[in-house]
């Protein structure tokens, strides 16, 4: 598979890596065959989920034996094969991806359900990564007191220690004969918000490195604190109450979860904020062919989609026109043209969007907005 150098950035179980989903995008070879299951939590893959997964896989060799010769379609499948069975022997989460080409191929488990397809294009399929990265954002979890602070890269309900040496950090030990009494309130205060600028400090170097929405976990106290002394609270996605630096990551994971969800609703109701301001000043384009169009040939901004939207179509030859398609076996359609929009978006410099159900129904389910 095509490698990306990158900073190095923990790995979690059924979470894409950005940089695997950009190289998986970048490949460009026929046949790519994309596999996509819905499938049942598990310690290994279970039957009913294995027959299903067999299914799609010989629907797409049925297909490449009917499009390519044998000797063309022979390394792809190799790759098929041994990706299906490494699939059936592991552990299962609630979706699989499943991806091969003569020259890349990749098994991602995947923490979200996804609509089951085989897909044999040019590309591969990969709207469910780029949904996945958008459902369950990477972020990162400061959990503090006044003397004591860690620092944990998250995404869905894996945690994991920040890949750094500045935490976890402790607070310095008082100086040895300061008073005790009442009037010690303001130098404790002080104490405490100096290690506090010292945390954000080291939280800040890691930021430029690893971007990415931060949720604060402590007392309300601390967390006021925190803020007031903070210039890194920027993307701050909300606050977790209760002093739980001692808290193990598992039930950390837990308790932040309502934040993150919560969060995301935000970032869904300012995408569609912004898509109504852009829509009032006649920048957005609506529905598929429009938002093609635009795509080529204007500066996309934010690309914004219901999650369930499936479109097959047609290229004409100068590649600016999407013509719906039926005939979805067919060698010159595009399986899902939303896949190839949002990698286009993507490429330009635009960020997606994805919605619930029904929400983009004026819209017919797809908008873009560009930029002037």
């Amino acid at each position: 598979m095509p490698s990306t150098s990158a900073t190095p950035a923990p790995a979690y179980a059924g979470i894409p890596a950005a940089a695997q989903v950009t190289a998986l995008q970048q490949v460009r070879e026929y046949p790519a065959v994309s596999l996509l299951l819905s499938t049942t939590p598990a310690a290994v893959l279970t039957r009913a989920d294995a027959l299903r997964l067999d299914a799609l896989a010989a629907s797409a060799v049925d297909r490449l034996d009917d499009e390519l010769q044998p000797e063309a379609a022979l390394p792809a499948i190799r790759r098929l094969h041994r990706l299906v069975e490494q699939a059936r022997r592991g552990p299962a989460a609630h979706g699989l991806a499943v991806y091969a080409s003569a020259s890349a191929e990749s098994l991602i488990r995947l923490p979200i359900a996804v609509r089951d397809r085989a897909v044999v294009d040019p590309t591969f399929a990969t709207r469910d990564l780029v949904r996945a990265l958008h459902r369950t954002p990477r972020h990162l979890v400061l959990a503090f007191n006044a003397g004591h602070a860690r620092l944990f890269d998250a995404a869905a309900d894996t945690m994991l220690p920040a890949l750094t040496s500045a935490f976890p950090m402790y607070r310095a030990s008082r100086t040895p004969g300061r008073g005790r009494g009442r009037a010690d309130r303001p130098t404790r205060a002080a104490d405490a918000a100096d290690f506090y600028r010292q945390v954000d400090a080291a939280l800040g170097a890691y930021l430029r490195l690893h971007p990415a929405p931060l949720v604060l976990v402590g007392d309300e106290r601390a967390t006021s604190a925190f803020q007031r002394v903070s210039v890194n609270c920027g993307r701050l996605a909300g606050t977790v109450r209760g002093n739980l630096t001692a808290t193990g990551a598992t039930e950390l994971a837990g308790r932040i979860r309502a934040t993150i969800d919560a969060y995301l609703h935000r970032r869904e109701h300012e995408a569609l904020a912004l898509l109504d301001k852009r829509f009032s000043a006649g920048r957005v384009a609506t529905g598929m062919p429009a938002a093609w169009l635009a795509a080529r040939t204007g500066r996309p901004e934010m690309l914004i989609v219901d999650e369930t939207l499936f479109y097959p179509a047609r290229l004409s030859d100068d590649g600016d026109t999407l013509i719906p398609a039926d005939d979805i076996e067919h060698p010159d359609v595009i399986d899902d043209a939303v896949d190839e929009l949002i990698e286009l978006v993507l490429t330009r410099g635009g960020w997606i969007a994805f919605t619930r159900p029904g929400i983009l129904e004026q819209h017919q389910g797809v908008a873009l907005s560009t930029r002037p």
